[in-house]
C-alpha cells in the first residue's frame, strides 16, 4: 500500500489503528506526527463495549478478552450495551473520561458509527470494532467506501456464509428433496452489513451445488423470538411447502426458524437448519430428540475477544499497523462433532 493511500484513509477516519497480522492491508495509518493516538508507556487500560452482552457468543468474547488482558497485564473493563444504540456514545464518552487508552466496540446499531468515531478521535483514544463494522462518514455501512470503514476484528462474513450454504446444499442433496417442494428461509437483520454478507454468500454457495430452490428473505431483529415470529408468518403464507431449509445471520435466527417450523407441525425430517455460532444449536444436540437443526458453523467468541485485545496491545505498545480486517477461524459442527470441537453449550 502506498504512503499516499495510507494518508488519505487516515485523514478520512481520523484514527490510527494497527494490527500485526498477515491479512492483506486495505487501510492503514497517517504520518506519525498527525496521529492523535500515542503509545502507552505504563499499564494499558482498555474498554470493551458489546451489544447483547448476555448472549452466549458475546459472553465468550468477553471471557476471551479478559483472559488475554490478564496475560498481557492490561486493565480491561467490559460493558454490556444491550440493544441500546442511544447508550453507545454515552459509554464511549464515559470510557474516555475514565482515561481508557483504547476502545473496542460491537455497536448495537451501525448508524451511531460516525459519532463514535468522532468521539474517540476527540478523546485521542484508539478505536477498533469487533464483529460488526461501522463507517466514519455515514450511518449506512453498505454505502461506505472501504477506506472509510473502521478496522474490524471478527470473522469473514463471506467465508462463513459460504460454509453455511455449502453444508445446507449437502444436506439438501442427501435428503433427496425436490426443489419445487422446498423453500429456503434466509433470516437476518437487514441493516447489519455483516449479516448481509453472510446470507448472500450462503445463497451463492447453495445455488452452486443445488440450483433452483426458491429463497424467501425474512427480516428479523436477530433474536430467537423475533425470528420465530417472522418465520411463523412466512410459514402461514406458504402452506403448500413440504420441505424447508433455514439459515440466517446467527444461531438465533436459525433456532427461531426451526422452532417456528416445529410449532407449525413440520417434522424435523422436513427441516434443514444450518446455524451460525453453534451456541444454540448445540442445545438441540444435547438430547436424543430429533431436530431440524442439522449443523452449525462454530464461531468462537473467545478467539475474537482475545484477538481484539492483542490487536490493541500491539498498537499501543508496539505501534504496529493492522489491516482493515483480522479474522478468527471457524469450524462446521453437528450432533456428532460439537463436543469434540470445543463448543461451549450454555
Amino acid at each position: 500500500m502506498s504512503r499516499t493511500s495510507r494518508r488519505r484513509i487516515a485523514a478520512a477516519t481520523g484514527l490510527l489503528l494497527t494490527l500485526g497480522l498477515s491479512t492483506a492491508c486495505s487501510s492503514g495509518q497517517e504520518a506519525a506526527g498527525d496521529d492523535p493516538v500515542t503509545e502507552v508507556d505504563g499499564r494499558i487500560s482498555l474498554t470493551y463495549l458489546q451489544k447483547q452482552g448476555d448472549q452466549e457468543y458475546f459472553v465468550g468474547e468477553a471471557a476471551g478478552a479478559k483472559a488475554k488482558a490478564d496475560e498481557l497485564g492490561i486493565d480491561l473493563k467490559v460493558v454490556n450495551l444491550g440493544n441500546d444504540a442511544n447508550k453507545t456514545v454515552g459509554e464511549v464518552q464515559s470510557a474516555i473520561a475514565q482515561k481508557t487508552n483504547g476502545i473496542i466496540i460491537v455497536v448495537p446499531d451501525p448508524a451511531v458509527g460516525p459519532q463514535v468515531v468522532r468521539t474517540a478521535k476527540d478523546g485521542k483514544v484508539a478505536l477498533l470494532t469487533s464483529d460488526d463494522q461501522i463507517c466514519t462518514t455515514g450511518p449506512d455501512v453498505d454505502d461506505c467506501a472501504k477506506g472509510d470503514l473502521v478496522p474490524r476484528i471478527g470473522f469473514s462474513g463471506e467465508q462463513m456464509g459460504t460454509e453455511v450454504g455449502k453444508r445446507a446444499a449437502e444436506e439438501f442433496l442427501t435428503a433427496g428433496w425436490k426443489a419445487a417442494d422446498t423453500r429456503i428461509i434466509s433470516a437476518w437483520k437487514q441493516d447489519v452489513t455483516v449479516c448481509g454478507d453472510r446470507v448472500e454468500a450462503a445463497k451463492k454457495s447453495f445455488d452452486a451445488e443445488a440450483p433452483g430452490v426458491e429463497l424467501i428473505d425474512v427480516p428479523t431483529d436477530n433474536t430467537p423470538t423475533g425470528a420465530q415470529d417472522k418465520v411463523a408468518a412466512t410459514i402461514t403464507a406458504h402452506p403448500k411447502v413440504k420441505n424447508w431449509v433455514v439459515w440466517g445471520c446467527n444461531d438465533e435466527n436459525v433456532m427461531g426458524g426451526v422452532t417456528a417450523l416445529e410449532n407449525a407441525g413440520v417434522k424435523p425430517r422436513n427441516v434443514i437448519g444450518v446455524g451460525l455460532g453453534a451456541y444454540l444449536a448445540c442445545k438441540e444436540w444435547s438430547t436424543d430428540e430429533p431436530t431440524g437443526m442439522r449443523a452449525a458453523l462454530f464461531i468462537n467468541g473467545k478467539d475474537v475477544g482475545a484477538l481484539a485485545v492483542q490487536t490493541m496491545y500491539d498498537k499501543l505498545k508496539k505501534g504496529k499497523d493492522f489491516p482493515a480486517e483480522g479474522f478468527a477461524p471457524t469450524t462446521m459442527v453437528d450432533r456428532a462433532t460439537w463436543k469434540s470441537s470445543g463448543v461451549t453449550c450454555g
